[in-house]
């Protein structure tokens, strides 16, 4: 079957691109949700375990002519875009990077330029001024022995390569000279490495908690009102709490000041864990967005998807992410009302009653409404006769609903041509009578982490999907996610909220009453009453130990309590010294 696979890959990889640019327009959608629905690449590498899994990770999004290219690792092409949202797979017609890890783009004097890591041989920046066509050309042999790189060229023309990716060495530079096909400069600038006995969240393993050394990697530069924003991720791809951090310098080379509200991009809790080894990009209208890996790390740890969240610079000149309710509905980049905020639709499903048609072994239906990405559902066949109903318990109005598919032992590798998914969802208020508020059957793309926003909401109690066609062998579903408003009451203020910062300041203990009728609680943080730029969004505990603070920064502290129907008042801002 794998070999099957592979020659098909051959087969289709090097003809010119077929991409989705003459198809109809796609369903115009106000918002989008994390992880990133786009036809991810099956991973090639590791194939001497035979284990296939899917894997989006270290995205590179770069704008050109006002539209936007997003490179992934290893993903034997790129994807386009005009809008952010709608993206659409490139093979283009010549490539030199098919197992490409962590690329970089930059787009300079009407090309694009692009690279990628090799830890073990040389490298080349490849260019090309038609992308969509992909007939890229290259300046070859430049550098050695780089991994995650980054190229920045300055607004002066000055050429620079960062990179890094270690528990040893610092993130690193050098400069290049662009009228000597990017001959590198002999001198490498160390610029900066983690200090996890400084900062918390330099700390290796999940929440932070294992002795090892953390990984620094993923450099990517941004240049804002004429300050250098060189952004890195830590501590592991793996963990959920990998982040992007930033330091800041009034030159490309520094010296560089460590940002006070580090980590910028974090997003620990929730349904799609991880937020670090970005990029960012300045989207529609001239906001930024902020692209990031998120952790499956099921099949292996390298199983990874893309979120997407947007970016500011505040007064002061601090850049931050906003990952607040990261993988809920959010308003699209090209939105007209608030691009990039919080729609205010819940999940309807979390935890509610679930039956399928049948149950593979261990995987039960209950991890459909778990929200939880890492645990999943397996149907005992993958065919047209299973099905999954949820019942809401009352009457809500659906907005919206997201099918996240799982690889469980998938067999598939490579960039394989012709995957599809058909579903069809289903609303009932008696459970009797359905009416259809998604219909996928004739669907023709692949689309393993379907978001699918309701042309019309509709009040429903019960909600059913109907399987018709998957591409891999098991039908598998790590979360069927209803998004809406329930017509029931939001949450009361948490009461008795306590934080003790411990003796070892990276450290904090955050505590409060658990809120009838809640279903989670976002914990959030920040350097100032008015810089809570942190969140931690916590499902069904009453506590959280934080354990990526800063030793040297005091912090405010505040919580809110949430369930279907909505979200509460926030407890008055707390001072922690």
């Amino acid at each position: 079957m794998k070999k099957q696979l592979y020659l098909l890959y051959f087969v289709f990889a090097f003809w010119p691109v077929v991409s989705a640019f003459g198809q109809a327009p796609p369903q115009q959608m106000r918002t989008y949700c994390n992880p990133l629905n786009i036809d991810y690449t099956y991973a090639i590498y590791n194939s001497n375990q035979d284990i296939s899994y899917r894997s989006g990770a270290d995205p590179a999004v770069v704008k050109f002519r006002d539209e936007y290219y997003m490179f992934v690792t290893r993903s034997m092409g790129y994807w386009h875009s005009t809008d952010l949202l709608h993206w659409n797979f490139i093979t283009p017609e010549k490539w030199y990077f098919q197992g490409s890890n962590a690329p970089a783009a930059h787009n300079y004097k009407d090309s694009v330029l692009y690279v990628a890591g090799d830890p073990s041989g040389s490298m080349s920046i490849l260019y090309t001024d038609n992308p969509k066509k992909g007939d890229w050309k290259g300046v070859p042999s430049i550098l050695n022995d780089l991994q995650d790189p980054d190229l920045f060229i300055d607004d002066d023309g000055q050429a620079y390569m960062y990179w890094g990716s270690s528990n040893v060495f610092p993130i690193r530079a050098k400069t290049l000279e662009r009228n000597h096909r990017f001959r590198p400069s002999e001198k490498t600038y160390e610029l900066f490495k983690l200090d996890p006995a400084k900062h918390g969240w330099d700390r290796f393993g999940e929440n932070h908690a294992d002795t090892a050394r953390g990984y620094i990697e993923g450099p990517w530069m941004t240049k804002h009102n004429g300050k250098y924003y060189l952004q890195y991720a830590a501590p592991g791809t793996e963990f959920n709490v990998y982040g992007d951090g930033v330091y800041i310098s009034e030159h490309p080379l520094g010296p560089f000041t460590y940002a006070p509200n580090n980590p910028i991009s974090y997003k620990p809790g929730g349904f799609a864990n991880g937020a670090g080894h970005g990029s960012t990009v300045v989207g529609p209208n001239g906001h930024y967005w902020h692209f990031a890996s998120a952790s499956i790390s099921v099949n292996v740890n390298w199983e990874r998807r893309i979120n997407m969240f947007p970016a500011y610079f505040d007064k002061d000149d601090l850049m931050y992410v906003n990952t607040y309710f990261g993988d809920y509905p959010h308003f699209a980049p090209d939105a007209s009302e608030k691009p990039g905020q919080f729609a205010g639709w819940m999940v309807l499903s979390y935890n509610k009653p679930v039956k399928v048609s049948s149950t593979l072994e261990k995987f039960g239906a209950e991890n459909l409404v778990d929200e939880n990405i890492r645990t999943f559902w397996v149907a005992e066949k993958n065919d047209d006769q299973q099905w999954i109903e949820i019942d809401l318990q009352k009457p809500a109005k659906v907005y919206a609903v997201q099918v996240n598919y799982h690889d469980y032992k998938s067999d598939i590798y490579g960039k394989v041509p012709g995957l599809y998914h058909q579903y069809v969802i289903e609303g009932s208020k008696d459970g009797k009578s359905w009416i259809t508020l998604v219909d996928r059957k004739e669907n023709k793309k692949d689309v393993p982490n379907d978001y699918v926003e309701l042309p019309t909401p509709a009040t429903v109690r019960y909600v059913r999907y109907r399987n018709r066609n998957v591409p891999t062998p098991n039908l598998a579903i790590s979360g069927l996610r209803v998004f809406g408003i329930g017509q029931g009451k939001v949450p009361s203020q948490v009461k008795k909220f306590a934080v003790k910062r411990e003796q070892d300041r990276r450290n904090a203990r955050i505590s409060w009453e658990k809120q009838p009728g809640s279903q989670g609680y976002n914990v959030l943080w920040g350097i100032a009453p008015d810089k809570l730029y942190s969140s931690w969004m916590v499902y069904g505990d009453n506590s959280l130990y934080l354990r990526s603070l800063n030793v040297e920064q005091q912090y405010y502290f505040a919580v809110e309590s949430f369930n279907e129907n909505g979200v509460s008042k926030r407890t008055k801002v707390m001072k922690v010294e």
